[in-house]
């Protein structure tokens, strides 16, 4: 739990329950686990010196990805399992000496000869699993060469918010977003390893359909195509870290008190659940012979 002897934010500013300070991490990804395990755990000290709460990492990051030179890399899933578990753990107990959930993708591995998930681990700030995300939807190359599909979303919460995750080329499929809607999230945290600058179009709509906070992770490697940062219910970007292909970190708030956001969080969102739903408009429909008449003016 975190540790409530002492305010979060100053006294002035809204209590933690209409606030969470997160980081997203753009962070360059190599193929080779020891690599990025420093790399990650630098940004996580970065992000807790600033307040964040927590840390989301992109698709991959502590495993390598295999996209680009990663096809050959990774090809048949030589994967230094044993350095990447260290890794894993190693940042685990990071997070609950810096009390900062950290959200990281990584290849989980299954038992052979099954391929392994493509996953976001949650760990909480005691240093816990507290959820893995493994990718639903992948892509034609996933599915058949490189990974098993997961089965079911995920949701958590941090600090009185509603978090889900979702990963890359599930952007593509409206129906997880409206399911994180429906699950009641707070916060969609996508992470994808992904230089095709329309995600970030994507994400920006998804966000202000659903009336929710988008956390967008990017390898740096990526970044000049789109880069890491947070999108508003609104479907405004908040912040945005540089788009020059160097590691960076996106520091930001979700502030349910903000006034530029009322309209989306204390009127579009309860109105588009209600509507969702289908009972109001279901009661409003009429029974009229010109309203069954499809075919006339």
């Amino acid at each position: 739990m975190p540790d409530l002897s002492r305010p979060m934010f100053p006294a002035s500013e809204p209590a933690p329950s209409e606030r969470l300070r997160i980081a997203i991490a753009q962070t360059e990804v190599a193929f080779d686990a020891r690599i990025n395990g420093p790399r990650i755990r630098a940004q996580m000290r970065q992000a807790a010196a600033a307040g964040a709460r927590l840390i989301q990492f992109t698709e991959g990051a502590m495993s390598g990805y295999p996209s680009g030179p990663g096809k050959q890399a990774l090809a048949g899933w030589g994967i230094d399992w044993t350095a990447l578990r260290a890794e894993l753990e190693e940042t685990a107990a990071l997070a609950a000496d810096l009390s900062l959930w950290t959200v990281i993708g990584a290849a989980h591995r299954l038992t052979p000869p099954h391929r392994p998930h493509n996953s976001l681990y949650v760990i909480s700030d005691r240093g816990e699993i507290a959820g893995r995300y493994d990718k639903r939807l992948l892509s034609y190359s996933e599915v058949t060469d490189w990974y098993a599909p997961g089965a079911r979303p995920l949701v958590f919460e941090v600090d009185g918010f509603r978090l889900a995750c979702l990963l890359c080329i599930e952007i593509q499929f409206p129906e997880l977003f409206v399911e994180c809607s429906q699950l009641g999230a707070d916060l969609v945290l996508l992470s994808t390893f992904s230089r095709d600058p329309m995600f970030a179009i994507q994400a920006q709509g998804h966000a202000a359909c659903g009336t929710f906070w988008l956390g967008f992770s990017v390898p740096a490697q990526y970044s000049d195509a789109a880069p890491a940062g947070l999108v508003g219910p609104d479907g405004r970007w908040v912040a945005r870290a540089p788009a020059d292909g160097q590691p960076s970190l996106v520091i930001a708030d979700l502030d349910r008190t903000a006034e530029t956001l009322q309209g989306a969080l204390r009127r579009a969102r309860p109105w588009r659940e209600t509507a969702r739903s289908g009972e109001l408009h279901r009661a409003a429909q009429v029974e009229d012979v010109r309203s069954l008449a499809t075919d006339r003016f």
